[in-house]
């Protein structure tokens, strides 16, 4: 058993997120989004450090580590749980941050995903893509979304990721994963060689480059189902990146290219809930033939407007999803306010409501005076303690030891 085992045994007991190790520092957990330092455990020297995230990389990935100081690779302890892992070096020292991938796929009923983003999953070809800051959950609602194909659908499935987080086990569809650096060169190389691989469906972990992009786009127009992720905060901006990659005398052509092969796009944020825990509010887009337009002509930021008026065909901006998580009581209105984009939009629908907010805003200093729906709606939930702070703590603790630099980072007994 490596000595960083049981910290990832404390980070499931504790429902954290992420581990976050950094030379000299005290580890940390993300608890519902915020940092939290991990009870009982000691700094780790840079020297120590080095020792402990070696133990469980891979030996390309040491040698990748030493050679540019950064690394992803995927590590799974048995009876606890899958890690995806990136490691790297700051002016501390090594470090590394380790992400929780749930063992069994979330379901899209528990992850609340609407009929409009399912349908997006029984389409027979385009481009379909999920979209949002780093850590708010694209590859969950993505494995979640190919969970359902796989389960309503009897088709060819590719997956190109770095690297592979959830692993599926085919049900009516065969699905092939493959991890970039482990099992093909790189996210372009991947897709170019799965057009010679019969696929149904294509999923591209990241669109991180123009080429990938362009190769995407092509895919998803010769009569194959593409699914990408891009870091964007919005829907209409993912357009916009898209195009924005290429160069200016290429953009005309790629307008239209977007526009005939994407089918829709989910932007997702991540809040806190009032109970615990996080939930994601989900601004969707489904493309029909008046965004479609707007795309070929260049007129994105018509799309948001259109979004408004497409809502009977599944469209949904991002405003109108958190006040629906206000009102259901599953988000404090004040959590909404700070993730929300159009604020002043958001402060009208909740005077609309009589919800009261204590604004943060430098803009908005005086709060709005609240209604009935206050109390359940617009006032902070207590929170009780940390479920750390109360869980079995296994080691690495105080007394344990951590291992020196050419020893074994097994802990001794």
């Amino acid at each position: 058993m490596a000595w960083i085992d049981s910290l990832f045994q404390r980070m499931v007991q504790t429902g954290s997120s992420d581990l976050h190790m950094t030379s000299s520092l005290v580890p940390m957990f993300r608890l519902d989004g915020e940092m939290v330092a991990v009870e009982g455990c000691p700094p780790i020297t840079a020297e120590q450090m080095l020792n402990i995230l070696f133990e469980i990389a891979p030996e390309g990935n040491k040698h990748e580590y030493q050679k540019i100081f950064d690394t992803d690779f995927a590590y799974e302890l048995a009876d606890v749980g899958r890690f995806r892992v990136n490691l790297f070096r700051d002016h501390r020292g090594p470090g590394g941050v380790f992400r929780l991938i749930p063992t069994k796929i979330p379901s899209a009923e528990s992850l609340g995903l609407p009929k409009s983003v399912l349908d997006l999953c029984q389409l027979s070809k385009g481009l379909v893509l999920v979209t949002g800051p780093t850590g708010s959950g694209k590859s969950t609602t993505l494995a979640s979304m190919i969970d359902n194909v796989n389960t309503t659908r009897s088709d060819h499935v590719i997956t190109i990721e770095d690297p592979i987080e959830f692993v599926h086990t085919p049900k009516k569809c065969l699905i092939n994963q493959r991890e970039v650096r482990q099992h093909t060169e790189s996210f372009k190389r991947a897709l170019r060689a799965a057009l010679r691989e019969d696929p149904d469906i294509v999923l591209v972990g990241e669109l991180r480059d123009l080429e990938t992009i362009e190769i995407a786009i092509e895919t998803a127009e010769t009569g194959h189902l593409v699914f990408g992720t891009l870091h964007t905060t919005t829907a209409h901006s993912a357009v916009d990146r898209i195009i924005d990659q290429f160069p200016a005398e290429r953009q005309s052509q790629v307008r239209t290219m977007l526009a005939s092969s994407l089918r829709g796009v989910v932007a997702q944020t991540l809040l806190k809930k009032a109970t615990g825990g996080r939930v994601a509010a989900l601004e969707v887009l489904i493309v029909n033939s008046g965004i479609a337009a707007n795309i070929r002509e260049g007129k994105t930021h018509q799309i948001p407007s259109l979004m408004q008026m497409n809502g009977k065909i599944g469209c949904k901006q991002l405003n109108d999803a958190l006040f629906e998580l206000v009102l259901s009581g599953a988000v404090d209105a004040n959590e909404a306010y700070r993730k929300c984009i159009q604020k002043e939009d958001f402060l009208r629908k909740c005077q609309q409501a009589q919800i009261s907010l204590a604004l943060q805003d430098e803009a908005a200093t005086e709060p709005l005076i609240g209604g009935p729906a206050q109390a359940a709606m617009g006032a902070p939930s207590p929170r009780g303690p940390l479920p750390h702070a109360q869980a079995p703590a296994p080691t690495p603790l105080a007394g344990s030891r951590i291992p020196s630099p050419g020893q074994s980072a097994i802990p001794r007994r």
